[in-house]
């Protein structure tokens, strides 16, 4: 049996016990008033009889007298028969006869008061019950009405009163659930606003250059080779910002599975620095390593890989040509951590609580930048059960902190 149950038996249970207690011991009480009555007739009825015996016979022994009256022998009944009486039917003391019909009567009626009480005690509890159901229907009434500002407020502890706080519970769960859809359907709209403007930018660009070309079939060698690779270029931003796009909706609706394994972190990051060794090069920047462990943590490889390289390329982007950046790792008992550091422009304070923000382009963001590279990478490490921060000096450097707790 529940406990909620076990609330409403015990309620149940007094509140259907107290009027059957009542009832006993007023019964009881009842049947020892009687009792004395009757004793007290009998009682006065024979000292009745015993004066007129004294009376006649003076010199008779009184203890004998009371002897005969407490002997356990049956009397033959033929002496009453002489007298016109039954002890079968009448009663020798008329008085106690007239006195059992009116306690009869008596006790009809406290019967009758018991069962009126039982049965209004019940009638009320069923109307209670029944005012609460229409109360609990009224409120789901209002919920199918997405009106969420009901106010249910319950103390009691029977099985309707649990309904309510339940009902409560599931209140304030479809009103938050419908507060962050309502959020979601902004954010959605905004996304879909930053996507069109990010896509709208470069195919118009190709609109252009394409319409160059048709439009000037005597156009140089050159110049059509420079459009092509313009073109070329446009292009591959696209692919690219599909690709992304594509992977944050996929974090977003939790259809990537992560398939960890314990990596080491030198592995996470010497491949992510073969994916940015090119581009770094063409900008002469030396991505230097410190404190080389074994390390490892729990993590999806692949995924971790494309986090840190999506930050390298954000600091070779802001790194000055032929400086350094610094990748330091360390650990602890609660978390690994990598720290990357460039040597570049800095991030001003009125950008860098935003960096990490879905399409926001700080003021020092490239041309060809689409402000996703650093959110992308925040989901896919947040998602293996890391964080990450970031620290910027203006015009000196930028420091990128990630922690694993695993």
């Amino acid at each position: 049996m529940t406990l909620e149950n076990k609330v409403h038996f015990k309620k149940f249970l007094f509140i259907s016990i107290l009027p059957i207690i009542i009832f006993f011991l007023i019964g009881n009480l009842f049947f020892f008033y009687q009792y004395h009555v009757y004793t007290q007739n009998y009682n006065n009825k024979i000292a009745s009889f015993l004066t007129l015996i004294e009376k006649e016979y003076p010199t008779i022994d009184r203890n004998e007298l009371i002897s005969i009256l407490n002997r356990e022998e049956n009397v033959s009944e033929d002496i009453f028969h002489k007298y016109g009486i039954d002890l079968q039917e009448d009663s020798l003391i008329i008085e106690n006869d007239k006195r059992f019909h009116g306690f009869l009567i008596i006790y009809n009626i406290i019967f009758a008061c018991f069962l009126f009480t039982l049965l209004f005690l019940y009638v009320n509890h069923e109307k209670k019950q029944d005012k609460e159901i229409k109360k609990i229907v009224k409120y789901i009434e209002e919920i199918y009405k997405k009106n969420y500002s009901i106010n249910i407020d319950e103390n009691s502890e029977d099985e309707l009163s649990i309904l309510k706080n339940e009902l409560y519970k599931i209140t304030i769960m479809l009103k938050e659930d419908a507060e962050n859809s309502k959020k979601d359907k902004h954010k959605l709209k905004d996304s879909l606003s930053d996507i069109s403007h990010q896509l709208k930018t470069p195919l118009t660009s190709i609109n252009i250059m394409l319409d160059n070309i048709l439009d000037n079939p005597d156009m140089d060698k050159k110049t059509k080779e420079q459009f092509i690779q313009k073109i070329k270029r446009e292009i591959m931003n696209i692919s690219s910002l599909v690709e992304d796009l594509l992977k944050l909706s996929k974090f977003d609706v939790n259809v990537v599975k992560f398939e960890e394994h314990e990596v080491p972190i030198n592995n996470l990051i010497s491949k992510a620095i073969n994916n940015v060794e090119m581009i770094a090069e063409l900008k002469n920047i030396n991505i230097k390593v410190e404190n080389h462990n074994e390390d490892k943590i729990l993590c999806d490889e692949k995924w971790q890989v494309e986090a840190i390289t999506n930050l390298l390329k954000n600091c070779i982007e802001h790194s000055k040509e032929n400086s350094t950046i610094l990748i330091k790792t360390s650990s602890n008992k609660i978390y690994k951590s990598i720290e990357i550091t460039d040597h570049g422009e800095g991030i001003s304070e009125k950008d860098l609580p935003h960096i990490f923000e879905r399409f926001y382009k700080g003021q020092n963001a490239s041309k060809d930048s689409v402000g996703i590279g650093l959110a992308l990478a925040k989901t896919m490490i947040e998602k293996n059960n890391g964080s990450i921060t970031v620290d910027s000096k203006k015009g000196k450097q930028t420091t990128f902190r990630i922690k694993y707790f695993k």
